[in-house]
């Protein structure tokens, strides 16, 4: 009898990403058909956005640590446990919703178990490709790594949309079930090394959380990388009241019609693929600060124009397309500062800390944009006879959704204005001269910016 040989390097690679595809396309295809029925239940963009918020925190919360836990353990193992939770709390969604009991509760009770599990995925994965893969083969597993994230964003709210109707909400969290297994079965299946010990990330060991604080105190001694997070950190925060209130928009304006939101969806995965089509074969601006300002700036314009005052699928589809678009040009412009001014033996745990800077507003945004949109613009600009209705509808429409509308609007503004602040400032504009370059990693690990 034949021994069993565990697939190594380009092979083990490939069949995890193979089980991570098919697992990601069947969660986003769950998380699309949970999001109509959400607001079918609620009617609230409060609601779906405080989905968001039990998600988002305990992701942030425990990210540095979870950083740290990685450096720490097999890194085989962490990548199951990420997996592992992730499919248990989609478990428990199944289960309540066949026995009638599913509430909107109990989405933030599996956002907020998913949150926990999804802050181990990021370094856990992310620092363990590196060590499957040749060298000379990084750039053909960025590109694939990439194509996994967007891929699954064309086909999903398609595949979702029209097989809802036939399999209803539980045949799509079966079927995300099943995937869950099948990724965890394909990560058995291969060998997972585990890193080299180097001087540098001996020097930083200590107790869990001085590990974890120590990408932090890297980040703040360093005025440019600094600025670069904060530049996001406000990117994110407007950009994060248009994610939370353009999904309700579109249903508020379509009568929940599923295909509309499906399409808006599938044009910006379809914008997302191309940008990054484009940013691997062009490589962007020399000066990648620039890039990172300009992708700010454009992506609050195009916010601002097509869906704040945007009205009707086309146009929607064109906005969702063109900023998705523009992701790949301002992740990829900021993702190659850091990883040429970084050590790289301690990238794990300071991409942890600046994925948490960036990120820290997240769980904000929607407890500003859901109420404010709720109970105060929605109502106002249904009503044609008030006052902010009567000045504004003219731009923006009365009736469900334009509230949201005026809302994303001036989020959208006030993206782009961060752009042009990033710029005027030097230490964001300069970074790349102001910095000084790290030593070069053996293998440099590709990682998707916040």
């Amino acid at each position: 009898m034949t021994n069993f040989k565990q697939p190594r390097g380009m092979r083990a690679f490939l069949v995890v990403w193979a089980g991570q595809l098919v697992s990601i396309l069947a969660t986003r295809m769950s998380q699309f058909a949970l999001t109509i029925w959400a607001f079918e239940q609620t009617q609230s963009a409060t609601a779906l956005g405080l989905v968001g918020v039990a998600f988002m925190v305990p992701l942030l919360v425990m990210s540095p640590i979870a950083g740290a836990m990685v450096d720490r353990h097999n890194r085989k193992l962490m990548m199951a446990l990420s997996d592992i939770g992730a499919g248990l709390a989609t478990v428990m969604i199944f289960i309540l919703h066949s026995v009638g009991a599913l509430r909107i509760e109990f989405l933030y009770v599996g956002a907020f178990i998913s949150g926990i599990f999804e802050s181990f995925q990021f370094p856990a994965y992310s620092a363990s490709i590196s060590l499957m893969v040749d060298k000379s083969q990084l750039g053909r597993v960025n590109g694939m790594m990439s194509l996994m994230d967007a891929a699954p964003g064309v086909i999903a709210p398609i595949l979702a949309g029209a097989l809802l109707p036939l399999i209803g909400l539980r045949g799509l969290l079966t079927f995300d079930i099943v995937t869950f297994v099948l990724a965890v079965g394909a990560l058995m299946l291969v060998f997972v090394p585990q890193p080299p010990r180097t001087v540098e990330g001996t020097a930083v060991k200590g107790n869990l959380l001085a590990e974890a604080a120590y990408g932090f105190r890297y980040i703040f001694a360093r005025p440019s990388l600094l600025a670069l997070q904060l530049g996001f950190l406000f990117s994110n925060l407007f950009a994060g009241v248009v994610g939370t209130l353009t999904s309700p928009m579109i249903l508020s304006r379509t009568a929940n019609d599923a295909a509309s939101l499906g399409g808006t969806q599938t044009a910006g995965a379809v914008g997302a693929i191309l940008g990054g089509i484009v940013m691997s074969a062009w490589g962007g601006f020399k000066r990648r600060s620039f890039g990172v300002a300009v992708g700010f700036a454009l992506g609050g314009l195009v916010e601002a124009a097509l869906f704040g005052l945007g009205r009707g699928l086309p146009v929607w589809m064109a906005g969702s397309f063109l900023y998705a678009a523009l992701i790949p040009l301002t992740n990829g412009s900021n993702q190659a500062i850091w990883q040429s001014k970084v050590a790289p033996d301690v990238q794990g745990r300071v991409f942890s800390a600046r994925r948490l800077i960036a990120w820290i507003t997240n769980p904000l945004t929607p407890l500003i944009a859901g109420p404010l949109a709720d109970f105060v613009l929605e109502p106002a600009m249904r009503n044609p006879e008030s006052g902010l209705a009567r000045s504004l509808g003219g731009v923006f429409g009365v009736g469900p959704g334009a509230g949201m509308a005026v809302l994303i609007f001036v989020a959208g503004l006030l993206g782009a204005l961060v752009g042009v602040l990033a710029w005027l400032a030097r230490p964001f504009r300069e970074a790349e001269t102001l910095l000084p370059d790290a030593l070069p990693a053996a293998a440099p690990t590709p990682q998707p910016s916040p």
